[in-house]
């Protein structure tokens, strides 16, 4: 597992001090990303160092998609929790006991599954929140626990974004996203269990997303990812982000 990173003071200020009337992201290093639409503050699988978490006293939800501590971190969620005494954290249904070891209470949770939402609403504005199954290599879905790993679509006002947490394609993925209208798609595209870059690409076109961002990618300017889409996919807009880095979703009329 990665070091968490350590982020500046400044990033979770202008977190916070940011109207974003239009839905922002920040990418919090790895698979974390926070989520902000109007005053609703959402952050998905952060991996944080304490110092740095500690700061987060905005959270709304946080989103974990599976067990895994790069995707669960216990030290970040109790950082969180403690210094956002309102959020809950959302996590798959079987994944609560593990949660809960971990030090994040039982009243703390809001646990979901593939086919449900979460919905938040907060001064006049909502979210919500949908669930879909990740393969992590494999689906490993049981009776009584569900979908052991999840991707979550987050929906603000005309814009959806995917998170996949850990995921590799599989055969039904695109037929489940693509009812979303998916504006973002985020998508892990380093290591054999994750999307190739040509996987991630295909997904991408395939649920017709406005938007690619690549998880892991090998640097700011990961030559695969990069040549890949230049070169054999000039169509599909991309975004790669730098840790700490915001970014305004275009609405879909100003898109270049």
């Amino acid at each position: 597992m990665n070091h968490p990173p350590q982020l500046g003071e400044s990033l979770f200020v202008q977190i916070e001090a940011t109207g974003a009337t239009r839905p922002h992201l920040w990418s919090l290093g790895g698979c974390g990303f926070a989520i902000k639409y109007f005053d609703i503050v959402f952050y998905a699988d952060p991996l944080l160092h304490p110092a740095s978490a500690s700061r987060v006293r905005h959270a709304d939800m946080v989103l974990a998609t599976h067990a895994a501590p790069a995707h669960m971190h216990g030290e970040t969620l109790r950082a969180i929790l403690d210094a956002s005494p309102k959020a809950k954290l959302v996590l798959p249904k079987s994944t609560a006991e593990t949660a809960f070891a971990l030090g994040v209470p039982y009243h703390r949770m809001t646990t979901t599954d593939s086919g449900l939402r979460v919905e938040y609403f907060k001064n006049g504005m909502y979210a919500r929140i949908y669930a879909v199954p990740s393969a992590n290599p494999e689906l490993d879905a049981t009776p009584l626990g569900g979908y052991p790993y999840l991707g979550y679509l987050i929906r603000c006002g005309d814009t959806t974004i995917y998170h996949a947490g850990a995921c590799r394609t599989y055969e039904t993925l695109a037929d489940r996203l693509r009812p979303y209208n998916v504006t973002v798609a985020i998508l892990p595209v380093a290591g054999e269990a994750n999307f190739s870059v040509e996987d991630a690409a295909d997904l991408a076109a395939s649920i017709g997303a406005h938007w690619l961002v690549p998880m892991h990618p090998q640097g700011p300017e990961d030559p695969a990812f990069l040549n890949h889409m230049l070169f054999h996919r000039p169509q599909q807009r991309f975004k790669i982000f730098q840790p700490g880095e915001g970014w305004a979703i275009p609405a879909l009329d100003q898109e270049p």
